[in-house]
């Protein structure tokens, strides 16, 4: 009698529980199927004319903190691959024919008791295929998103699921180092902070602190450049107009990533910054799925004073703490 009892407060409470996320078809920006997944405090776009793709996050009715190329907005069946903005799953290590496989094709939309998975089409040229499912808590601010790709080939493939999420102009991205230490106890390495051809240390955008890197978003500065490192407890920070977006994912120190063993990655040049963390190199046998989980997070009324180790303590400590991290 008790055990019955008991189940069924649980399924009631779970039915309560499921019953404030929402999910809704909705038009946006010219894309007649999209779907608004909200928790009545924050709300996501996912695309269903084009993607797997999050077009939009944000706190209800407020800015998006995602960015979007207003031109390419409601548009699809283009052959090239297209930016649009948002957040979307790549496949690495980047090249121009894998990597760049347009997502301008409908996706199917399987709506879950917390979210939903948006799927692609086998694409033709690779016979990879992509989804982007997101699950968000009944209350508060937290997501988690799983970025697949999964081989429908007939060999093996070696790639790894790379999550690229697109920020707008005019913000500061904060991205923490592993802890620190001191010479006398640390000998051996800790971490790699990986360069490409173009990355320029003395671009005024780069500001290094001892515990953190920061990348300020310029629309004036046009120049491309990016970073990569490796840390066992990965995240950044987008702050934009008091607001911040969080991601967070913890990496396998026993497993090959890729660009030289990069679980994290940031971009930049005029238009935008990308936020993005690696999977590990994984040979994925026909019918395998390699997958990246993301904890997404946002935060209101949130003011940098200064770039310095003090202030940023200060801010991202509690942050960390509210999404389950460390410092």
């Amino acid at each position: 009698m008790f055990g019955t009892m008991l189940l069924t407060l649980t399924v009631l409470l779970t039915t309560y529980a499921n019953a404030l996320v929402k999910v809704e078809k909705t038009e946006y920006k010219g894309w007649k199927n999209c779907y608004r997944v909200t928790n009545g405090e924050i709300e996501l776009i996912v695309t269903g004319d084009v993607g797997p793709r999050v077009i939009r996050f944000g706190f209800v009715g407020g800015q998006n903190l995602f960015k979007e190329f207003p031109d390419e907005l409601g548009k699809s069946g283009e052959e090239q691959f297209r930016g649009r903005g948002g957040a979307r799953v790549w496949k690495a290590p980047e090249d121009q024919i894998g990597t760049y496989v347009p997502d301008n094709r409908p996706v199917e939309i399987q709506v879950t008791s917390t979210g939903l998975l948006a799927r692609e089409p086998i694409e033709p040229s690779t016979k990879l295929q992509k989804e982007i499912e997101i699950s968000i808590e009944p209350s508060g601010t937290q997501v988690t998103v799983s970025n697949r790709i999964t081989n429908h080939s007939l060999l093996p493939l070696e790639y790894a699921a790379w999550a690229v999420t697109m920020m707008p102009q005019g913000g500061v991205e904060v991205v923490g180092f592993p802890p620190r230490g001191s010479h006398s106890t640390h000998l051996q390495a800790t971490n790699p902070l990986v360069m490409w051809a173009y990355s320029n240390l003395s671009d005024p955008r780069w500001k290094f602190t001892r515990k953190y890197l920061t990348l300020r978003q310029d629309p004036a500065n046009k120049d491309a450049q990016k970073l990569g490192l490796f840390s066992p407890n990965t995240w950044a920070a987008y702050f934009l107009n008091d607001e911040v977006f969080v991601k967070r994912t913890k990496p396998d120190p026993s497993k090959t990533y890729p660009d030289l063993g990069c679980s994290f990655e940031t971009f930049t040049n005029d238009q935008f910054v990308e936020i993005e963390t690696l999977g590990p190199i994984t040979k994925a046998f026909p019918g395998q799925t390699v997958e990246q989980v993301e904890h997404w997070a946002l935060f209101h009324d949130v003011k940098i004073a200064a770039i310095t180790d003090e202030d940023l303590d200060r801010v991202l400590v509690p942050l960390a703490k509210a999404i389950g991290g460390n410092e």
